[in-house]
C-alpha cells in the first residue's frame, strides 16, 4: 500500500503570504527521510529551508526555482511505497484544481500579538496555544518576539506559548530605568502576573537566555524549568565588535557586515531584514534604549553577569551553534545540563535549525 503526500508552502509566521523556492536541495527520484531539508524558500523576512513531515521518495518537484507561490501551494509529491505514475498525476491534478491562492492556508493567521500597559509602558506580547504548563519565548539584545518565527507554532501545538518584546525591543515602549537584568527579568515575571500564570517554563536566546536564568535566579519558585539558546549570563567572552558595529550602524551598508555575523550561512540576511532592522534602530528612543544594555550588561565588550550556578538549580536544556560567532558555544562546557551543540550553526541557531531545535525544546518539556 503507498501513500502520497503533498508538500506544500509553510507559512512561517504572521506576516507570510507567499515565498519564493531558492534552491531544491533533493532530486526527484531521491529518498527522504522524515526531518531532511528539501528546498530552501525566501520569505519577505528570511530564507530558510523547508523539511518534509514525511519519509518517502521525493517524485515530483512541482516548483520552479525562483518561483514565487502563496503559502499552502504544493511544491513537492513524496511517496511512501509503490504508487504509479497516474496516481501521482491524480493528486497533482486535484490538488492544483482546488487550492485557492490567498485562501484559507494563507489567510488564517490565527491569534494577533497584543498591547498592554505593564509597569509605566507599553508591552507587546503573542500568547499561542493552550495547556496549563506554559513557555514564554525571550529574544536577545537587539531583536524581537518575531525571532522565534520558525518555533512558536511549532511549540504552540500541545501547550501555552508566549514570546514578548522586551522594554527597548520590538513594539514594546522604550523607556528602561536602568537597563540592567533585574530590569528585564522582573518584566517577564510581571507579565506573568498579568497573565494569572504562576509558573512557567522560560526560553531565553542570547541576552534572552541571561534574562531568564535572572527571572530563574529572583524567583525560582516561578520558573519549571530553563531552555537557554546560544545564551549569554554563562561566560564572560561576548563579541563586543559586533554588539558596537550593530549599534552604530545606521545604513545597510554598515548594518549587513553586523548581521551575517549572526548566521552560519550570510544569504539569509535578505535585503528585507536589513530593511527591517534598520526601520527599527530609527524608531525614537531604541538608540539609548541599546547603548544603556550594552553598556550596563557588556561594558568593555565583555559579560559581567555570571548565571552559571542557577543552571544547577532548575531543569536545563543548553542549545547552542557550533559555529557561533557572537558568544563561543564553549560556555555550555561544564553545564549541569542537557547540552546540544548543533555542527554548523550560527548564534541565530533557533532560525537556521528550526526544525532541530523545535525537535529539542518539545522532547525537553516532554520530561519535565
Amino acid at each position: 500500500m503507498s501513500q502520497i503526500h503533498t508538500l506544500t508552502m509553510p507559512k512561517w509566521g504572521l506576516s507570510m503570504t507567499e515565498g519564493r523556492v531558492d534552491t531544491w536541495l533533493k532530486e526527484e527520484g531521491e529518498r527522504i527521510e522524515k526531518g531532511d531539508q528539501v528546498l530552501d524558500v525566501e520569505t519577505d523576512k528570511i530564507s530558510s529551508s523547508v523539511e518534509t513531515p514525511f519519509s518517502g521518495v521525493l517524485r515530483r518537484r512541482i516548483a520552479q526555482q525562483d518561483e514565487t507561490l502563496s503559502v499552502g501551494a504544493l511544491l513537492a509529491i513524496v511517496v511512501e511505497g509503490d504508487a504509479s505514475d497516474a496516481e501521482v498525476d491524480a493528486v497533482i491534478e486535484r490538488f492544483q484544481a482546488e487550492f485557492v491562492p490567498g485562501g484559507d492556508a494563507a489567510e488564517d493567521s490565527g491569534p494577533a500579538p497584543q498591547k498592554i500597559q505593564l509597569e509605566g509602558r507599553t508591552l507587546r506580547f503573542f500568547d499561542r496555544g493552550e495547556g496549563t504548563s506554559p513557555l514564554v519565548l525571550i529574544h536577545g539584545f537587539g531583536g524581537d518576539l518575531n525571532n522565534w518565527l520558525f518555533n512558536h507554532d511549532a511549540l504552540a501545538a500541545g501547550r501555552r506559548v508566549i514570546a514578548l518584546d522586551l522594554p527597548g525591543h520590538g513594539e514594546s515602549g522604550k523607556t528602561l530605568q536602568r537597563g540592567d537584568l533585574d530590569e528585564l527579568s522582573q518584566t517577564v515575571l510581571s507579565l506573568l502576573d498579568h497573565l494569572d500564570i504562576e509558573s512557567a517554563h522560560l526560553a531565553g536566546h542570547s541576552m534572552g537566555g541571561a534574562v531568564a536564568l535572572n527571572a530563574a535566579r529572583l524567583a525560582p519558585n516561578r520558573v519549571r524549568s530553563l531552555t537557554l539558546i546560544a545564551s549569554a549570563g554563562l561566560g564572560s567572552q561576548i563579541n563586543g565588535e559586533y554588539l558596537q558595529g550593530f549599534i552604530d550602524a545606521a545604513n545597510r551598508n554598515a548594518l549587513k557586515p553586523q548581521l551575517v555575523q549572526l548566521f552560519s550561512d550570510p544569504a539569509l540576511v535578505n535585503r528585507q531584514m536589513l530593511e527591517d532592522m534598520l526601520k527599527f534602530k530609527r524608531l525614537e528612543g531604541v538608540d539609548a534604549a541599546l547603548r544603556l544594555l550594552s553598556t550596563q550588561l557588556f561594558a568593555g565588550g565583555q559579560q559581567h553577569s555570571d548565571l552559571r550556578s542557577v543552571v544547577a538549580q532548575q531543569p536545563s536544556l543548553v542549545i547552542w551553534g557550533a559555529n557561533d560567532a557572537i558568544i563561543p558555544a564553549a560556555h555550555a562546557q561544564g553545564l549541569s545540563a542537557q547540552v546540544e551543540v548543533l555542527a554548523g550553526q550560527g548564534h541565530m541557531v533557533q532560525m537556521e535549525a528550526a526544525e532541530q531545535v523545535n525537535r529539542l525544546i518539545l522532547g525537553f518539556l516532554q520530561g519535565q
